[in-house]
């Protein structure tokens, strides 16, 4: 079967929530990318030579409907025989989407691929469900930017359509994940990010966004939610957020964001055909389902499965990328995994950094990648629990 690997990664920084990528468009947010990255790689290299651009979403409810993907390669002005599909496995959308990438050309499909993935939670709309009755009167709406809507009453009640929040409450009970162990795992995300930012580390992977207003033109330059002054006692302070006398809470839990992210994939016959120097090689992935009401533990399985289909074993990963969708299934998937605290999350997680949703998946592998090469380390894992009882993993080694 075809070796794959990763020629380059680029991703935004991550906004906040309402701001500095509040006024973008998240189909013109990929497209900047992916316009940005093939500029870059492509040369004397004919664009028509990409199959196909995948990109993760977990919305597609507002300005991402109707395929973001093809959209995206549109207003990239790339050519029009280049196809473009948009793929939704919620929080690991932009991951599925490098998997796939990775698939199609292990089977065949193609040579070269775009892949990556956008959210953009600020600019999520409400949507409203028709009624069923003529002139009815009932009204139905809900807030797409994260969570259950328009619930099938009788998945309800097979499975309680716990919050996100609520999820990582269970985790914390079932596994005795206490409220300062959490507290601390959040300050040690905020402190490494700020390090991170400080030394410059994520600007080899950051391409900057213009923001045009009517008076300026600005250069968003860098992830915007972390919070460097953060401490144990501002965390210690902050009330449970979705249970009462809980311990989960807004300071240990990931954020609303804005992002997206973006990777170019090739086969070795690509590689070797236009003269390219790879950064990594995919070595596996895999895909596991858990309890929906215990989410978190997701990366668990998929990890051991990743493993297990590389013929390696977790003491020989360098480096690990855990989505920190909370401080709560972090630690528990840290404990069942037995895993080295001091390789995880080396710049800071999604609590410091922020979680657009479609987007995580990919920025995950474009950090990982960055890090191995700073670090010469060979082996690393990308790993990321998903809503409704998912977790994904990808092993990816560097050249």
């Amino acid at each position: 079967m075809k070796e794959v690997y990763i020629i380059d990664g680029i991703r935004t920084p991550i906004g906040k929530y309402g701001g500095s990528l509040k006024d973008v468009r998240p189909d013109d947010m990929i497209a900047n990318l992916l316009k940005s990255l093939t500029n870059k790689n492509f040369g004397d290299i004919p664009k028509e030579e990409i199959e196909d651009v995948i990109i993760g979403n977990a919305n597609g409810a507002g300005e991402e409907n109707r395929n973001i993907a093809r959209m995206a390669v549109l207003l990239a002005e790339l050519p029009l025989s280049v196809g473009g599909a948009t793929v939704n496995r919620l929080c690991a959308s932009g991951m599925q989407a490098v998997i796939d990438s990775v698939r199609a050309i292990k089977n065949g499909d193609g040579e070269c691929y775009l892949a990556g993935g956008v959210e953009s939670m600020t600019r999520a709309p409400f949507v409203l469900a028709k009624n069923s009755e003529p002139f009815g009167r009932k009204v139905e709406m809900f807030d797409t930017t994260i969570g259950w809507r328009f619930t099938n009453p009788i998945l309800a009640k097979l499975h309680h359509p716990y919050s996100m929040g609520e999820t990582a409450e269970n985790v914390a009970e079932k596994y005795s994940i206490s409220r300062e162990r959490q507290d601390e795992f959040a300050y040690n995300s905020q402190m490494k990010a700020k390090d991170a930012i400080i030394s410059g580390k994520f600007k080899n992977e950051i391409l900057p966004v213009e923001i045009k207003n009517k008076k300026e033109v600005k250069l968003f330059e860098s992830d915007e939610f972390v919070r460097p002054e953060t401490t144990l006692e501002t965390l210690a302070k902050l009330k449970p957020a979705f249970r009462e006398n809980g311990t989960v809470t807004a300071g240990n839990s990931s954020g609303v964001n804005d992002g997206a992210s973006a990777l170019m994939i090739a086969s070795e016959d690509f590689v070797k055909k236009f003269n390219l120097k790879p950064r990594a090689r995919f070595i596996s992935s895999a895909v596991a389902g858990v309890d929906p009401a215990c989410m978190g533990i997701g990366p668990v399985p998929a990890t051991k499965k990743a493993l297990k289909k590389a013929n390696l074993d977790l003491n020989d990963i360098d480096l690990i990328e855990l989505n920190e969708a909370f401080a709560a299934q972090s630690l528990a998937c840290i404990d069942l995994l037995n895993a080295n605290p001091d390789i995880i999350n080396v710049n800071g997680g999604a609590i410091a950094l922020g979680h657009p949703l479609g987007s995580s998946g990919a920025r995950i592998i474009i950090t990982l990648l960055n890090e191995l090469e700073k670090r010469n380390k060979k082996y690393g894992l990308a790993t990321m629990c998903i809503g409704v009882g998912q977790g994904l993993a990808t092993i990816i080694e560097k050249v």
